[in-house]
């Protein structure tokens, strides 16, 4: 299948920032974890895939509850970390909405904010439903829109120092977009003909040192990372200094930000 040219991006902003991933926002992403799991009902014997596994933090915790794990991601660097950190599970290189599995493969399918970094979102649940068998679950991820105080900062800080997209970072597309909101999730599901959907808000305060909250995007992680490196080192550093200025807000009492994150958890079954 033709890839977008979103997918294209999206291949360039994570390739080989899997350790710049480790030491910051995987961290944040890992708090869903349970709640994912419970939600798929992963247990003991349960054939799970974990697409776009990351650092493995799924897998390792589908690994700890019993699961016979597999595990995929299309950022070679994050597949080597994921192996390290599930050694138990298989884990290999795949891309969506193109998955080396047959039909009915898995119990469970989960996904921890993948859904969000795919050119064609339908497509892709249409391959989710594929590989799950009759009757099996598929639970998700998506960050919340619009976005909470916490997740706003760095967006924030690139739009006080006027900051704009260049074309050749491009959004997705109109027709392949969906709101992100419990209707959107929720029909996205309906899309791929899955049945019995739910859909939850999660709400959570990520602590982080103002240094790791910034060393992503430094490290040119993911969207506002990439923005970051299309731009001047003076410009950069404008945005770092309104960064610095806004995070005051989050400050909490031991020297740490405090941020408030809002996700959706949407489940359905096959």
């Amino acid at each position: 299948m033709q890839t977008t040219a979103f997918d294209e991006y999206e291949r360039r902003a994570w390739e080989g920032r899997a350790a710049a991933f480790a030491g910051g926002v995987a961290r944040l992403c890992a708090y869903p974890v349970p709640q994912l799991l419970d939600a798929a009902e992963v247990g003991e014997g349960t054939r799970v895939l974990d697409v776009g596994t990351g650092t493995g933090t799924v897998a390792a915790a589908a690994c700890a509850r019993g699961a016979k794990v597999t595990a995929v991601d299309a950022e070679p660097s994050m597949v080597e970390l994921a192996g390290q950190a599930a050694p138990s599970a298989e884990v290999l290189s795949a891309v969506l909405p193109e998955l080396p599995f047959q039909d009915s493969s898995f119990d469970a399918v989960v996904g921890n904010f993948v859904i969000n970094h795919v050119g064609r979102p339908k497509d892709a649940l249409a391959e989710l439903r594929r590989v799950v068998r009759p009757g099996g679950r598929i639970a998700l991820t998506i960050w919340a829109v619009p976005a909470s105080a916490g997740q706003a900062l760095l967006g924030r800080a690139v739009e006080a120092a006027g900051v704009t997209r260049p074309a050749y970072l491009p959004p997705l597309a109109a027709e392949d977009d969906f709101p992100r909101n419990h209707e959107g999730l929720a029909a996205l599901m309906a899309s791929a003909a899955l049945r019995d959907t739910t859909c939850e808000t999660l709400r959570w305060e990520h602590r982080a040192s103002a240094e790791e909250w910034w060393s992503g995007p430094a490290a040119g992680l993911a969207f506002i990372g990439q923005l970051l490196l299309s731009q001047s080192q003076e410009t950069r550093a404008e945005v770092k200094r309104h960064f610095d200025v806004l995070s005051q807000e989050f400050l909490g009492a031991d020297g740490q930000l405090i941020l408030p994150h809002t996700a959706l958890l949407a489940t359905a079954r096959r």
